[in-house]
């Protein structure tokens, strides 16, 4: 079933919405929450959460691409989960270390300002993305969007570990140095 035909569902409030999401989008949402979970039955929860999060929130919401919209639930839940589990042990530290080597490019959110310029900080991450070569840009988004481990990434590109390690600091570097740039402080 196409995007807006499962969005013309939530508006008209059928229940077929959540079944057509879940038979198009479930392994994909499932797959970033145990990406940041590492646990079968949590991320399970966190998808059923996101069938019924994009119920409540579509109407009034009318996402452009169902995915992403989706996507973004799916991971916001999967982060609320983690940080209330002793994440030590799960995902074998994956969502803090990756988290960690952003620390540096990306400004912390800490007052509704700074919450409020997460759109000029949005497109200026966009524009570097679409800026880099689709490799690059794809270890980029594994890492730090599905949260997928180094050794994972190496394995789906046929790079060594240390090869995207590098590749991944030079990016962030190249990110922090185009955000400068873009005028956002770090």
């Amino acid at each position: 079933m196409k995007d807006n035909e499962i969005i013309n569902l939530y508006w008209s409030r059928d229940e077929a919405a959540i079944t057509a999401t879940a038979n198009t989008y479930g392994n994909y949402c499932y797959t970033i929450a145990y990406n940041i979970l590492y646990n079968n039955e949590d991320a399970e929860e966190c998808v059923n959460d996101t069938w019924l999060n994009a119920w409540k929130s579509i109407p009034p919401h009318r996402p452009n691409r169902l995915s992403t919209y989706l996507g973004k639930i799916t991971r916001n839940l999967s982060l609320d989960r983690y940080k209330l589990l002793t994440a030590q042990k799960r995902g074998m530290g994956q969502v803090e270390l990756a988290l960690s080597e952003l620390e540096g490019c990306v400004p912390a959110q800490t007052d509704m300002e700074q919450i409020a310029d997460e759109m000029v900080l949005v497109d200026a991450i966009e524009t570097f993305l679409r800026s880099q070569p689709r490799t690059e840009r794809n270890i980029f988004i594994g890492r730090y969007w599905y949260l997928y481990s180094i050794r994972d990434l190496a394995g789906a590109y046929r790079m060594s570990e240390s090869k995207v390690m590098s590749l991944l600091h030079r990016m962030r570097s190249k990110l922090k140095l185009h955000l400068e740039k873009e005028g956002i402080s770090l």
